[in-house]
């Protein structure tokens, strides 16, 4: 009996909630659906994250000038999933940033990305036909950039490390300590690996974001995290995950054992800790088969196709 391939069948419309961070700093989260996020400026503002489509995009937009009309000057994109960017032309911004990384990602892989996602998570997709290619950033950069946002102070995008994928970005509010993690940090919710990079993110990567000393942190699904306590425990959370998986997939490899033996290992121990979180069964598979190429010596992840994706499902959700 093979489970229901990914999120195709997780159908139900999730409650969207927005949260005012701070006076002019939002999010909107959606019950383990990707958060968003948006920073005001003296005279504009900063979007984080596009989602899925200019549709879904523009229902996003649409609760947020309930308290703004200001310009979005920049669209913020922290990695280069689909259902992260593909809705970015709803926004009218005046400049896309991203990672030099992500930029060339999309060049490399972001068509067999999206026919990949789009087949994982549907429901994501409001009116597929809106989205009318793929998002090239307009600017890009390696280690940092910041944007001035006038009376506020800096908004400061970081490249942290590789973590769930070679160009994750945060962008971090210094005078607030709030911290837009994009996927390198979950809260309540399960990680997906699938394109990571996990020693480097359970290492070096958290040890970064952990050290900006965020005391309000916006993952990218899940609550909100408020308060330092909060920040630290997603923070943890997140590196557990990793952990587990690290170790018990390297231990099956060094006994000779399969994929499929690795999964059902990391399956039985995470499960009782997060298989009640969101998207937890959709994401271990593909994330069991990046992190067994990585610990054999893949060095980038293999490019995921709707077809790959399918195969992998079959191997190991069967």
């Amino acid at each position: 009996m093979v489970k229901a391939f990914a999120s195709s069948a997780d159908l139900e419309a999730k409650q969207q909630t927005l949260e005012i961070l701070a006076d002019g700093v939002y999010a909107l989260t959606a019950e383990g659906d990707p958060n968003v996020g948006a920073v005001e400026g003296d005279d504009f503002l900063v979007c984080f994250e596009a989602l899925a489509t200019p549709a879904a995009a523009r229902d996003w937009l649409a609760v947020l000038r309930q308290h703004t009309r200001k310009p979005v000057r920049y669209l913020v994109l922290s990695h280069y999933h689909a259902v992260r960017v593909l809705g970015a032309s709803a926004f009218d911004a005046d400049v896309i940033v991203a990672h030099d990384r992500t930029r060339a990602l999309i060049a490399e892989r972001g068509q067999q990305d999206w026919e990949s996602e789009y087949g994982r998570m549907p429901r994501l997709f409001k009116e597929p036909a809106s989205i009318p290619g793929l998002t090239w950033p307009t600017l890009t950069f390696s280690d940092s950039l910041t944007i001035d946002l006038g009376e506020r102070g800096p908004l400061v995008l970081r490249h942290c490390g590789r973590g769930h994928t070679e160009g994750d970005l945060v962008a971090w509010l210094p005078r607030e300590r709030i911290l837009f993690a994009g996927d390198l940090v979950e809260s309540q919710a399960a990680l997906y690996t699938g394109d990571a990079f996990h020693r480097d993110w359970a290492g070096a990567t958290l040890d970064r974001v952990a050290q900006l000393g965020a005391e309000t942190l916006v993952g990218g699904r899940g609550a909100v995290a408020r308060g330092a306590e909060a920040v630290e425990a997603a923070i943890a959370q997140t590196r557990d995950f990793l952990h587990v998986m690290i170790t018990e997939v390297g231990a099956v490899q060094r006994a000779g054992g399969t994929l499929k033996q690795a999964f059902e290992r990391v399956h039985t121990l995470l499960e009782p800790r997060y298989g009640r979180w969101p998207i937890f069964e959709h994401c271990l598979p593909f994330d069991v088969s990046r992190l067994w190429d990585e610990l054999e010596g893949v060095e980038r992840p293999r490019i995921w196709t709707a077809q790959r994706d399918r195969e992998v499902w079959e191997q190991l959700q069967s």
